[in-house]
């Protein structure tokens, strides 16, 4: 069984205190809001817990480590439900406001709203103090708020890295071992790449939307300014300077010497024009790796990886980390047999996790020592050195992703790309995306909501 003492002792303790609630309130709800009869059996804690589509590998392992959970003790069920990605916003809105949310669940992005609006159990209260003491201080702004756990990370992405073909750069004549350090040595390698590809073949597949360039530019925006959109206290937008003018010129750079396509190739989160070959450089977040690995394996052995081109002569990164968490259920009756699960899970055994990131193939960062120790050790990780790329190159330095309202990130996203395409100067771009920031402030009272320094 896959399971360590102290995770079993936790699973009876706990679990224990639970039946006994439930025995004594007769037959307990499995989710909030749905009728007695939800499926427990005598003695067993039934719990609900939803997460979304991923790659067939994950969805296995999801599949497998609920499958594992369940044989592993007799206390508690797990019952899993795969959501659709396109449908999951739907249909957890729609269980919330029903009061049927599942007692679990994952969670991508800022826990701050769901937070704010009461919907997060906290984990100091059901999972142990030396669980969440585990987790790395780059996981820990996207886990907890004001000192209190609301989430534990399953993983960390890099969300803008660099990839190259290393074929096509060296027909070209540029270093296909080295990817360009700065946005000075990237402009130079698509002028001597550009003119040796062939029609519909580009230099750079990089975020070109008003959307992708809202979340995937943050790092960027980072990177040239030395912050990002808001004021420290969230009082006033904070775009309007020479490092926000410089990004937004370097886009449009691209654009003009047509070095990008005018349409994308592929979305941002996907590698198909990559593995294609119809572009040298391609931008986007770790994960691309796993797709290459899967679909296009041909393309993966001369295929380059490093940390997206610097504009602050090294002083800062150039990307965010993603991740991606499993919370519970505020309205919950049965968070003890939720914490439970997820410390068995995600917070228990090193070994229940390496097939996750083994599988798809090292492009995620684990967010406990123990994990990245196992996970380097595994017999796969010799045919992956892209590994220690991302987790030890690119992620240590990376930033949070921003806490702020979408609708700031928006307004900046859409600046970047009017600025890119010419349908407005730079200067107007800024100026429009201040005005929007401006409002986003004072609708939602933002210099109430900033985050403590």
């Amino acid at each position: 069984m896959l399971r360590t003492t102290r995770t079993r002792r936790l699973v009876v303790t706990a679990l224990g205190a639970v039946s006994a609630v439930a025995l004594l309130a007769g037959c307990g709800s499995s989710t909030p809001g749905q009728s007695a009869d939800d499926g427990d059996e005598e003695g067993v804690t039934t719990i609900q817990f939803w997460h979304r589509t991923f790659t067939p590998v994950e969805n296995e392992w999801y599949e497998n480590i609920v499958k594992q959970f369940n044989e592993s003790q007799d206390e508690v069920k797990v019952v899993d439900t795969e959501v659709p990605a396109d449908a999951w916003d739907q249909k957890m809105k729609a269980a919330q406001a029903a009061g049927k949310a599942p007692d679990i669940y994952t969670h991508a992005g800022s826990i701050q709203d769901a937070v704010t609006a009461g919907q997060l159990h906290d984990l100091d209260s059901v999972v142990s103090e030396e669980a969440l003491g585990e987790i790395i201080d780059a996981a820990k702004p996207v886990s907890e708020i004001d000192g209190t756990f609301y989430a534990y990370p399953l993983l960390l992405e890099p969300q803008t890295v660099l990839f190259w073909n290393k074929d096509l750069l060296d027909a070209a004549g540029v270093d296909s071992e080295n990817g360009p350090e700065t946005w000075d040595d990237l402009l130079a390698a698509c002028a001597e790449i550009q003119p040796t590809l062939a029609d519909g073949q580009y230099c750079i597949s990089p975020a070109q939307d008003a959307v992708t360039f809202a979340w995937s530019s943050v790092g960027q925006q980072y990177n040239f300014a030395g912050h990002t959109a808001l004021s420290d206290d969230w009082t006033a937008p904070n775009i309007d300077d020479d490092g926000y003018r410089d990004l937004m010129a370097k886009y449009k750079t691209l654009w003009d010497e047509g070095y990008m396509p005018k349409q994308a190739l592929a979305a941002y989160v996907e590698g198909k024009d990559f593995g294609e070959e119809k572009v040298a450089f391609k931008v986007s977040g770790s994960w691309m790796m796993s797709e290459l690995g899967s679909d296009y394996s041909d393309v993966l052995g001369k295929t380059g990886i490093g940390a997206f081109p610097d504009a602050s002569d090294g002083e800062r990164t150039a990307t965010t980390l993603g991740n991606f968490k499993w919370v519970i259920d505020a309205k919950t009756s049965k968070a003890e047999a939720a914490g439970a699960f997820l410390e068995w899970a995600i917070a228990g055994e090193a070994e229940n996790l390496v097939p996750f990131f083994v599988d798809t193939q090292f492009t995620k960062v684990p967010v406990r020592q123990s994990v990245q120790d196992a996970v380097a050790e595994s017999d796969e990780a010799a045919d992956a050195p892209w590994s220690s790329i991302i987790v030890d190159e690119i992620a240590p330095d990376a930033i949070p992703e921003p806490t702020y309202p979408w609708d700031v990130s928006l307004a900046v996203g859409t600046a970047m790309e009017s600025a890119m395409k010419g349908s407005a100067s730079v200067d107007d771009a800024i100026a429009t995306a201040q005005s929007a920031i401006q409002t986003v402030i004072e609708r939602d009272g933002l210099a109430d909501k900033a985050p403590a320094n």
